[in-house]
């Protein structure tokens, strides 16, 4: 007999646990582990973001007409969505990385993850919603009129 081998009990409840966390999503994680994904996914797009804006600043020792097109396409309002999502997304990383060292380095962190991670949604959103306002608002009178 092995000596790894669980009683009949403990696997049954192995497998409750097992399918109480399968309930619901798609990715079957708590919100952690959605906050471990989307804090990967904002670092991944930050990083592309200062890639093009590195090329395209990089431009205007090339072509500086070139440079001058390129800033034209900015002012867009497609672009001025894709700049919410920007600062949505630089945002929402900032505060899950300080979340995120707290956990590893306070020695309480573990025990408060899941209540940091609540407070750094509502504080993305207290901050997100009058920003996302200013940042639309001129984009909102230029497509619908306005002062």
């Amino acid at each position: 007999m092995s000596t790894t081998a669980s009683t009949a009990p403990e696997a049954a409840a192995s497998d409750r646990a097992g399918a109480s966390r399968r309930q619901g999503t798609f990715y079957r994680g708590d919100p952690g582990m959605w906050s471990w994904v989307l804090h990967r996914i904002t670092g991944v797009l930050t990083f592309f973001f200062l890639f093009v804006h590195v090329l395209d600043t990089a431009l205007v020792r090339v072509s500086p007409n070139t440079y001058d097109q390129v800033i034209e396409t900015y002012k867009t309002p497609i672009v001025n969505l894709l700049e919410v999502g920007l600062v949505g997304a630089v945002l929402f990383h900032a505060l899950n990385g300080i979340r995120v060292m707290l956990v590893d380095f306070w020695s309480k962190g573990p025990k408060f993850q899941k209540t940091m991670l609540w407070v750094i949604g509502v504080v993305w959103v207290v901050v997100m919603v009058p920003g996302a306002f200013f940042m639309l608002k001129r984009t909102a009178e230029m497509l619908f009129g306005g002062n």
